[in-house]
């Protein structure tokens, strides 16, 4: 018998799937670039939503606009977070300086550090409450395919999610700018020595980054309906574990994972209350870490 709730939960899993994706994304190309963690990610995430509802508020421009004014907004706020939090702490660009472990754990901790400070700011400025996304600007038109009901922005997210992870791809693949950004992946030192512009590339990697995080949390803020200055705190969690269950410096891994993530968690409120849908994240990690210690898709550079 064709089971119209599960079904549902499948297309809303997929779609909170590649949320994670985008955003699980924009830790590995920055774990693959600098080989660290950037954990203010959740808070680009953020940061996007509430710069969307700031241009709504005072201008009420066409949605496209808000869009394009979200990703400049994430491009922006890349180049200020690695300009603040990860330039200062790379100073030398000697192989020693590049691989050392006090480096990366002083990086890690400024990006922490960041997270707090932008988030407390944000609640300071707007308040820790929900921020209500006005209503002409929601996706939830619902729409009836036989006895499925969806909304809007489920295939909004869902469209727009693909089409990025495909541009991503084909950037990566097909342009020098992509090919740099692999090669700093692929061998920072070696990329430095045939003379690849690092600094250029980095600052390149974290603008893409941003942006992706920045346009997924405004694109969910319009689904749910609100933003507050703690909405990236889980979404950067989720992402980070499918990172990390990926294999840390993976794209297809943190993909694949992300969606795994999303469709487990929707299928799960199937089964179990939905307050326990998170354990199903955090025990997927676990047994990934148990049986593939360096991640599903893991390579030999690094263990997680």
């Amino acid at each position: 018998m064709f089971d119209v709730f599960f079904f549902q939960q499948v297309v809303n899993g997929l779609s909170q799937g590649l949320v994670y994706a985008l955003m699980a994304i924009g830790f590995t190309l920055i774990f693959g670039v600098l080989n660290v963690v950037n954990f203010a990610h959740g808070e680009l995430y953020m940061l996007g939503a509430f710069a969307g509802l700031l241009l709504i508020q005072a201008f009420a421009p066409p949605l496209i606009a808000v869009l394009l004014f979200v990703v400049a907004v994430g491009l922006l706020s890349g180049v200020l977070l690695e300009r603040i939090a990860f330039r200062p702490l790379r100073r030398f660009a000697d192989e020693a300086s590049l691989k050392s472990k006090a480096i990366r754990e002083a990086t890690l901790l400024s990006s922490l550090a960041i997270s707090i400070v932008v988030r407390e700011l944000v609640s300071n400025l707007f308040g820790s409450n929900m921020q209500l996304i006005p209503q002409n600007y929601l996706l939830m038109t619902p729409i009836t395919l036989g006895p499925l009901t969806f909304a809007s922005g489920q295939f909004v997210i869902f469209g727009f999610a693909l089409a990025m992870l495909l541009a991503l791809q084909w950037f990566l693949f097909h342009t020098r700018s992509g090919l740099s950004v692999r090669a700093v992946a692929s061998n920072l030192t070696g990329a430095l020595h045939v003379g690849i512009d690092i600094q250029r590339t980095i600052v390149m990697t974290f603008m893409l980054g941003a942006a992706l995080g920045a346009v997924s949390g405004f694109l969910v803020g319009l689904y749910t309906g609100n933003i507050f200055p703690a909405m990236g705190f889980s979404a950067g969690i989720k992402a980070f574990v499918a990172m990390v269950m990926g294999g840390l410096n993976s794209i297809p891994g943190a993909i694949t994972c992300a969606l795994i993530l999303g469709l487990s968690e929707a299928i799960a409120t199937e089964y179990i209350p939905q307050g326990w849908a998170d354990l199903i994240t955090y025990g997927l990690l676990l047994l990934t870490l148990l049986v593939f210690p360096r991640g599903i898709f893991g390579g030999v550079r690094e263990r997680v």
